[in-house]
């Protein structure tokens, strides 16, 4: 047997351990914020690097686990770069409430497909290459926070360091059942917009109230019109809360936004859009101040991510799979910052599946013992 056979039978030998360590990932409440579960899982892929060859060294960080990063062979020359957050997008105490199952061919469970069968994806792969006597340089790189977009790191700049001199670069992010393959991802930017009235009871002294929501019911309007999906881009007011009490007027109000875009210039259109807004005053003395939350940069469609994927339908045809087809994604990750670094990649390898940010989550299991065999077949491709 050649590599490829050899590693194509190690992934079909192994599927009961590839599945087992999918739970033992999964099974880890490393959701938001969980400092403790985020550094449990960096260890463990960690510890499956080192015996694989890697050298390891971290970024630490004083409310996420570590990011950890792994290097194996030269990486002095255009190298291999796979990358994967693994933290989820749920809160403590999550994984007790909905354990790793499988029911009818579907997984189920806390990041079962955003992003843990990806990152396990990337060390099955891995495995199977080693097993099948195959090396090549490599680095891979494991982020702890990339859901709530890196509040609790500078992982931004460090994913940006560490993809210099990177040939290309698999991000195992979340796969779709129509097994398309993500090159290019809208950016995400996030504010608050606060009004501040003049609270009164509204039974003895309405006259004199200032209602910090009415204010900002006008804004919400206003700022929900700016959706234009002609032009690939929308913005929504996703919470809001204010006043205290039905009989008195509410003298404050909170909202928070959420824009996604493709280019950058729209960005910078949009972050002047809405400050006309927050400038414009529909309630007599209610002031309104804006400020900024998160945000995540587009991925950029490089031609290189375009030669990728064509290599990606060769592998693909070569072995009888479904041809994938380019996808533009609406959600965002970290592959917008290996682009922006230069290196051309592709997002969403992962295992594939729906629901992902919800209970109802669940991911195909075939999908990742396919999707394992066409990252092995992408890197011998090459990497030959």
């Amino acid at each position: 047997m050649d590599v490829k056979e050899k590693a194509f039978a190690w992934v079909d030998a192994n599927k009961d351990g590839i599945i087992e360590l999918w739970k033992q990932m999964v099974s880890i409440d490393s959701g938001i914020g969980v400092k403790e579960g985020g550094m449990e899982i960096g260890n463990l892929c960690a510890d499956i690097l080192e015996e694989l060859g890697f050298t390891i060294r971290r970024y630490h960080f004083e409310k996420c686990g570590d990011t950890i990063v792994g290097e194996r062979g030269d990486l002095s020359k255009p190298y291999t770069l796979l990358l994967g957050h693994i933290d989820t997008v749920f809160y403590e105490g999550e994984v007790a409430k909905r354990p790793f199952t499988i029911k009818d061919g579907k997984a189920y469970g806390p990041g079962v497909l955003d992003m843990k069968g990806g990152d396990c994806i990337a060390l099955s792969a891995l495995r199977a290459l080693k097993d099948a006597g195959y090396d090549f340089p490599c680095k891979v790189v494991f982020v702890a926070d990339e859901e709530p977009a890196h509040i609790f790191s500078n992982n931004p700049e460090v994913i940006m360091k560490e993809a210099k001199g990177a040939k290309y670069c698999f991000n195992f992010e979340t796969g779709f059942p129509d097994h398309d393959i993500t090159v290019q991802r809208k950016g995400c930017w996030r504010f608050f917009v606060e009004t501040f009235g003049r609270g009164c009871h509204v039974g003895n002294d309405p006259e004199n109230g200032r209602s910090a929501i009415l204010e900002m019911a006008h804004k919400i309007i206003e700022i929900e019109k700016l959706t234009d999906f002609s032009k690939n881009y929308n913005i929504n007011v996703g919470t809001i809360e204010g006043g205290t009490v039905a009989n008195a007027a509410p003298s404050h109000c909170k909202v928070e936004c959420d824009f996604r875009y493709i280019n950058e210039a729209d960005l910078v259109e949009m972050r002047e859009k809405v400050k006309k807004i927050v400038e414009t005053v529909y309630v007599k003395d209610v002031t309104t101040t804006m400020s900024e939350s998160c945000g995540f940069a587009a991925m950029e469609r490089l031609p290189g991510n375009m030669e990728l994927l064509k290599v990606a339908q060769e592998v693909a045809k070569e072995n009888g799979w479904p041809v994938p087809g380019p996808k533009l994604c609406g959600g965002a990750s970290d592959a917008a910052y290996t682009c922006k670094a230069g290196v051309p990649s592709l997002c969403s390898i992962g295992v594939e599946g729906r629901r992902n940010h919800t209970v109802e989550e669940w991911a195909d299991v075939d999908s990742m013992f396919a999707r394992t065999k066409l990252i092995v077949a992408l890197i011998l491709k090459l990497t030959k």
